[in-house]
């Protein structure tokens, strides 16, 4: 839980530093890109609902894993997007990939038994690039470094809104 709770808190803090540079990046546009980070692990789904069953249902076969990787987790934040408004579509999708960017770009970091990671950008190419190595998926200290620095960026958005002429 400790790992979802980093993404979530990465994404914020991308959020927040994008709120001080442009005016439209309001609430509702932070929490978009915290959705983007967090749409990765939606391969989790797994844990509830087996990709066998699926695959012996529809007869089609399934693979949750493919939402893990950059090919899968686009498809699915574009349909995200489609549920937001025209006009602020296309915004909506960037928001979403950039969190989902943070995402896959915390788990490249990750320590791994073989030394390389996930094959991030499947279905393009099966490279799997070198594992970062710095950190387990289980470590709280991400967590807390994530914690520290969203709330920083958010008690210095708050001070600029305070200070800032209108």
């Amino acid at each position: 839980m400790a790992e979802l709770l980093t993404h979530i808190l990465v994404g914020y803090s991308i959020g927040m530093l994008l709120a001080f540079q442009y005016d439209w990046v309001r609430a509702p546009q932070v929490t978009l890109v915290m959705i983007g980070a967090a749409s990765p692990d939606l391969n989790r789904v797994d844990l509830v609902i087996d990709s066998n069953m699926i695959t012996s249902t529809f007869g089609i076969p399934w693979d949750w894993g493919a939402l893990n990787v950059l090919g899968g987790n686009i498809m699915v934040l574009a349909i995200l997007a489609l549920l937001v408004t025209d006009e602020w579509r296309r915004r909506a999708f960037v928001l979403l990939v950039l969190g989902a960017i943070s995402h896959h770009a915390l788990d490249l970091l990750l320590l791994n038994a073989s030394g390389y990671s996930y094959a991030v950008l499947w279905p393009v190419t099966e490279y799997q690039p070198p594992a970062g190595m710095l950190y387990r998926s289980s470590d709280r200290v991400p967590a807390v470094i994530a914690a520290a620095v969203a709330g920083a960026i958010h008690l210095g958005y708050r001070w600029h809104e305070r200070t800032s002429p209108e």
